[in-house]
């Protein structure tokens, strides 16, 4: 096994993967910016270096400091969480080079799954279902106009190199099509440097279920059920739960093996997860796949009682996995705590935490960075903390996390605990009955 791994990341995810490694009996290494100096992450690692300015491009994007890092403490492996550097396919690469090894995909599978066009035509190759749309990257505006009428109205333009909602465009008439083609194509160069588009029938009131799966170096893949993740706001998730309330025995069979079958026929390597759109009538198409942990893995592992980021971990050095397609026992559900004030448009509220209290007891489950006395810094993702509930029912996990929410006291900051309060009391939440436009007629003065 590794002896000793860096990880390339800061915050919650960092501490996540810190504890499996001590459980593991592997030496960690927690890199920071000046601005984390402070952070637990820091200083629960066996080692910390320094890796620059608060800034990302300077300090978590800069992958010399992160190499050196490495290298200076002999870390045979990175962990990269998730974001920053975990699909970065150049990063990768460059680990390889070095003879470290990156926990998660190799920069031949990041390029084929991270850039959305060719991941779409990959999927369609492999027998995976996919929305109608262009079979690639769109050549042109008149390309587009054409596209657009032979898939018919509404559409969606999406940037290939995209993610978190920029460079999308819905368009419902051909009028305002040019329009937006111009303003996404903008948009995606100034975030990716890249203004490739793409287009797919725009599926009207979806859901949001995505299979996590796992593959081995030997070409096996299983999954590990699906997770719920239609409560969005601006393309980014809020809340998740597991398993869907929209799900069927027989929806959860199919999209499970369309999830392995994707996974194997691109011989996946690695924990990941395979995203999909469902529409009202319970058609389910692909839509992208990441090739990292993601944030809402506590969830599954609470349901079957699996840590991800040992299998992670394991899988990156060899070991070959069971094999077995696991079921939900459980009813989980989590909710992200970001520093954004709820009643004011969710504007990003950094500052120092006062008071903290941090709720407990069966079922519960908080996965933070944060204490008393700690600022969390302007400079990177808003979220300090997900909140994870756990029972035998979702009316009784999510009675749970009522309470559990209201036991969190953050001070000193705003914080997302009362849209969360008021969502876990919403009847269509409780109903199940929602879909990713949700959060369009959600007001927390109702």
């Amino acid at each position: 096994m590794f002896k000793k791994i860096l990880i390339a990341n800061r915050g919650e995810i960092a501490l996540r993967v810190i504890r499996t490694c001590k459980e593991m009996g592997i030496a960690t290494v927690a890199v920071y910016s000046t601005a984390d100096e402070e952070s637990i992450h820091v200083t629960f690692a066996d080692e910390a270096v320094c890796i620059g300015p608060p800034s990302s491009q300077d300090s978590y994007l800069k992958i010399s400091n992160i190499i050196a890092a490495a290298e200076i403490t002999n870390a045979d492996a990175i962990h990269p969480g998730y974001g920053f550097l975990s699909e970065n396919a150049k990063f990768s690469k460059i680990c390889e080079e070095h003879g470290i090894k990156f926990i998660g995909a190799s920069p031949e599978m990041i390029n084929k799954m991270g850039d959305k066009a060719t991941a779409k035509a990959t999927m369609i190759e492999a027998g995976v279902p996919c929305v109608p749309g262009s079979a690639g990257v769109i050549e042109s505006f008149d390309h587009c106009k054409k596209l657009a009428k032979n898939v018919g109205y509404p559409v969606m333009l999406k940037a290939s190199a995209g993610g978190g909602g920029k460079g999308m465009r819905a368009v419902w008439k051909e009028e305002d099509l040019e329009d937006a083609w111009n303003s996404a194509r903008q948009e995606s160069k100034a975030a990716f440097a890249n203004d490739d588009m793409y287009m797919e029938k725009l599926i009207e009131e979806p859901r949001h279920i995505e299979i996590q799966i796992v593959g081995d170096s030997k070409g096996r893949a299983c999954h590990l059920s699906e997770r719920d993740c239609s409560i969005q706001r601006r393309h980014q998730k809020l809340t998740e739960e597991v398993p869907s309330p929209f799900m069927t025995d027989k929806l959860r069979e199919k999209m499970g093996e369309a999830a392995i079958r994707a996974a194997e026929y691109i011989k996946y390597e690695g924990v990941g997860t395979v995203e999909f759109l469902v529409d009202k009538n319970r058609k389910f198409y692909f839509m992208e796949m990441n090739t990292r942990i993601q944030v809402e893995h506590p969830i599954t592992e609470q349901v079957i009682d699996y840590d991800l980021i040992r299998e992670q971990i394991k899988v990156a050095y060899g070991e070959r996995i069971s094999g077995k397609n696991y079921l939900p026992q459980l009813f989980s559900v989590e909710c992200r705590i970001n520093a954004e004030d709820p009643y004011n448009d969710f504007r990003p509220s950094p500052g120092k935490i006062t008071n903290l209290h941090i709720p407990g007891g069966h079922g519960v489950r908080v996965d933070t960075h944060v204490y008393a006395g700690y600022t969390i810094p302007p400079n990177y993702d808003s979220m300090i903390a997900k909140l994870i509930t756990t029972a035998q029912s979702r009316e009784e996990a999510i009675n749970k996390m009522k309470r559990a929410l209201d036991e969190f006291v953050i001070e000193g900051i705003h914080t997302t605990v009362p849209f969360h309060r008021k969502l876990m009391e919403h009847p269509s939440y409780l109903d199940g009955k929602y879909t990713t436009k949700f959060m369009e007629d959600f007001s927390m003065e109702d």
